[in-house]
């Protein structure tokens, strides 16, 4: 590494690397300026053009709420019925190059170098992973997820809502509980185990590779310099890192709304405050400005701090389930359900000639695409907490660990609602979405104190993802600056916040999902190519012993 980029950088190599030698200084294309006690050190393309663009949205979804429902409707339905089959053969693709990664003697290579030693305990690393890379979604989806597969499949339909074709292909019977309920999980951890955790480890381990151990900035544009050489640093890496941009913001935005609804179903359930856009609107404002405080604290004292918390809570949560819930057919459940996503993977993860359209378009198509505009997000955030484990270490941490861990929650919650529905409540199956969760919980003992710890994890997920999401945010804009003031990280947490409260009023749920999907297809062009760069890099780095 040549010495102006040794230079105050923390996350300069231990031992043995192979860097990649260019003149490009981190920040020499930035605008650093002083705003009275503010000051400021931004990108000066990407950060003008993706800050613009952004408030441009906000104000014109918001001037013209009834106008852009209806085309984010649209847009949403047209992406997923149409590039289906291209999202779920990206995901397939992610996942055996993570599984290659594992078994192949890349997996020696250590990040940072060959003598780099980890900045976090395995606790602290799985609590932030597991927290920033998945935490809203469980919850929303826990119990609600199963239900509607289970629903579908014992009714011989692939989804609540448009095409209904037989499960047949997945080899369901209509009306048989046994199988329906084999073929619920097995759909619902198809979303939530390897896939996702494949496309964010992709993404992870070439910006950690190509900033810890080639001394590049930390931002996406560095994965590319074995394609793109020194265009990196001109407009071919600007593109790159706005779309970056642009997918974390409206990633993080649907995972906001989601939270916000939740959140919401669940004080009314408690307290009986209304239930609508107007709660949610004021949850997204009240968690923003508390994201904004854990922001200013950083990350150790922020972050760090808020997902142990709440993966403590969450831990607590699941276990009062197993024991007051069936626990025997949880137990058994989680190995039942692991053989039964095992032996439906192949027939879940084949792109083409599908019949089972809805299940396909509906649900995974959007999945699929939801993840990979959060991968910059999250994919930054494992890379930063990732230094000095072994590529090996990395993927199986990092794809195996949380997704055995998204088995078992979705096991414990989605198993205990359908047992419910069995043996007669059916209120949690037929209560709305946001609400599932806590009619589930309604016939458990304590029902109001669990209910309150599940709001209480929503709204901390919310923070953590709101924190850690204007983090990596920041870093893209700053051209990939670890340590820009402040006040950036304010301004981009500030406008997750408004670009959710724009949706919600501009279509709620379909739109949050319509602009996930619309970022996420563009970033999957992007995904696929790093992962070409990814091996190129791999190939140069010296192996630890």
């Amino acid at each position: 590494m040549s010495e102006h980029n040794k230079v105050n950088d923390p996350m300069s190599p231990d031992g043995e690397v192979n860097p990649i030698d260019t003149d490009y200084q981190i920040g020499q294309d930035n605008i650093a300026v002083k705003i009275g006690p503010f000051g400021l050190d931004i990108h000066n393309r990407v950060f003008l053009i993706s800050g613009i663009s952004v408030i441009a949205f906000v104000v014109l979804t918001l001037a013209f709420q009834n106008q852009v429902g209806p085309m984010f409707g649209s847009m949403r339905g047209w992406l997923t019925s149409n590039l289906d089959w291209f999202f779920i053969s990206a995901g397939n693709i992610f996942v055996l190059i993570c599984l290659y990664l594992i078994f192949s003697p890349l997996g020696r290579v250590r990040l940072g170098g060959t003598e780099a030693k980890p900045d976090f305990s395995y606790i602290g690393w799985f609590s932030m992973l597991f927290a920033a890379g998945m935490g809203i979604g469980l919850m929303f989806y826990g119990v609600s997820e199963p239900l509607s597969h289970f629903a579908s499949s014992m009714g011989g339909t692939s989804g609540e809502i448009g095409a209904r074709t037989d499960w047949a292909p997945l080899g369901a019977a209509a009306g048989d509980a046994s199988s329906a309920e084999r073929l619920a999980m097995a759909a619902t951890i198809y979303h939530w185990a390897l896939h996702p955790w494949a496309i964010y480890a992709v993404l992870a381990l070439g910006l950690a590779l190509f900033s810890f151990n080639k001394g590049l900035p930390l931002t996406i544009r560095s994965v590319f310099y074995p394609l793109l050489g020194e265009r990196i640093w001109g407009w071919p890496g600007h593109i790159i890192d706005i779309l970056a941009v642009f997918a974390t913001l409206f990633g993080l935005a649907t995972s906001l709304g989601l939270g916000a609804s939740q959140a919401a179903a669940g004080l009314n359930y408690l307290f009986g405050i209304p239930d609508g856009t107007t709660t949610q609107v004021l949850l997204v404002f009240g968690i923003t400005l508390i994201a904004l405080v854990s922001v200013v604290a950083g990350l150790e004292a922020g972050v760090k701090r808020l997902s142990e918390i709440n993966m403590t809570l969450a831990v607590l949560l699941m276990l009062f389930v197993i024991v007051v819930g069936p626990t025997l057919a949880i137990i058994t459940g989680f190995f039942s359900n692991l053989a039964a996503y095992l032996q439906y993977l192949p027939a879940l993860s084949n792109p083409i000639g599908r019949e089972d359209t809805n299940f396909a378009s509906g649900w995974t198509a959007f999945y699929w695409a939801w993840w990979i505009s959060w991968s910059p997000f999250v994919g930054m955030f494992i890379a930063r907490v990732s230094r000095g484990r072994t590529v090996r270490e990395f993927m199986i941490s990092v794809l195996l660990i949380p997704s055995a861990a998204c088995v078992l929650w979705m096991t414990v919650f989605g198993s205990t609602a359908i047992h419910q529905y069995l043996s007669g409540y059916a209120a949690a199956a037929e209560a709305a979405l946001p609400l599932q969760l806590f009619s589930m919980l309604d016939i458990l003992p304590f029902a109001q104190i669990t209910s309150f710890i599940a709001i209480i994890l929503v709204v901390v997920f919310f923070v953590t993802s709101s924190d850690s999401g204007s983090l990596v945010i920041d870093t893209i804009a700053a051209g990939g600056k670890v340590n820009a003031p402040t006040p950036q990280r304010v301004f981009w947490c500030t406008f997750e916040g408004l670009i959710a409260v724009a949706l919600l009023l501009g279509g709620g749920l379909v739109a949050l999902q319509a602009m996930a999907v619309s970022t996420g297809f563009p970033f999957t062009l992007v995904l696929l190519a790093s992962c070409i760069a990814l091996f190129k890099g791999l190939a140069t780095e010296p192996k630890a012993v």
